[in-house]
C-alpha cells in the first residue's frame, strides 16, 4: 500500500484482447464507442493519478478525469498522431489548470512529488512495485524526504508549483508545460528554474530534518 498516496488508484487495464493502439484510435475516431473505452481503459489510471497529484482530493481528481475523458472523445477527430498518452495528459493537465485558477487554490502535491517521475505505461505499476518492496527503514526514509518536500512545495508560488510537478513529477518537456499553462516557453523555464532553487534551498534550511542519506552537502550529520 502506498501510504502517501491513499487515493491513487491501482494500474487497471483491458487484459482480455491485446490492445492495437493506432486501430483503436482510427476506430474511435469514426465514431465507434467501444474503441474508444478501451482506450479509456488503458488510461484511465495514469489520467486520474496525474489528476490527484495536481488537485490533491480524489473527489475533484475523478471530476478532472471524467471531463479529461468527455474532452478526448469530443475532439478525438483532431488527434493527428504523437503520443496517445501525451495527448490525454495535456488534456487532463490543461482541466485541473483551469478548476485551480477558478478556484484559487493551490495544487497540492503527493508526498511523493519528485521522487517518482513516470517515463511509460506502466510507470505507476512499477513505482507501486518499488513501495510493496522496499524495507521498513527504506521506507520510513523516504517518507520523511517526502514529507519535507512537500512542507517545501507548500511554499511555492501556484505557477511555479504547478510547473515543477509537470516537469519533475510527469516528466512533460518544456513546450508541453507551456503548452498546458498556456504561456511562454520561457516563462516555463524561468518558473522551474526558480521552483528547484527554491526548494533546494528549503530542504537545505531543513537538513537536521532529513534523513541522514538524504542530507545535501553541507547539512549538519
Amino acid at each position: 500500500m502506498r501510504a502517501s498516496l491513499p487515493e491513487e488508484r491501482p494500474n487497471l487495464r483491458y487484459h482480455s484482447l491485446p490492445m492495437d493502439e493506432p486501430a483503436l484510435i482510427q476506430s474511435a475516431q469514426r465514431g465507434d464507442l467501444d474503441s474508444f473505452n478501451r482506450l479509456v481503459l488503458e488510461y484511465q489510471t495514469p489520467v486520474y493519478n496525474l489528476a490527484y497529484r495536481i488537485m490533491g482530493e480524489g473527489d475533484s481528481a475523478s471530476d478532472a478525469a471524467q471531463e479529461t475523458f468527455i474532452s478526448a472523445y469530443k475532439n478525438i477527430r483532431r488527434y493527428r498522431g504523437g503520443s496517445f498518452k501525451g495527448w490525454l495528459m495535456r488534456i487532463v493537465t490543461n482541466a485541473c489548470y483551469d478548476e485551480l485558477r477558478r478556484r484559487k487554490r493551490r495544487p497540492a502535491a503527493s508526498l511523493e512529488a519528485l521522487s517518482v517521475v513516470e517515463t511509460g505505461p506502466d510507470a505507476d505499476s512499477e513505482a507501486r512495485l518499488v513501495s510493496q518492496t522496499e524495507g521498513p527503514e527504506a521506507h520510513a526514509e523516504r517518507s520523511e524526504l517526502a514529507a519535507a518536500i512537500q512542507r517545501c512545495l507548500d511554499g511555492l508560488p501556484d505557477d511555479q508549483r504547478m510547473a515543477v510537478v509537470l516537469c519533475d513529477v510527469q516528466g512533460m518537456d518544456y513546450a508541453e508545460i507551456a503548452l498546458s499553462m498556456r504561456t511562454a516557453l520561457g516563462t516555463v523555464k524561468s518558473r522551474i528554474a526558480r521552483a528547484r532553487l527554491k526548494l533546494r534551498d528549503c530542504l537545505h534550511s531543513q537538513g537536521e530534518l532529513l534523513p541522514a542519506a538524504y542530507r545535501l552537502e553541507g547539512d549538519p550529520s
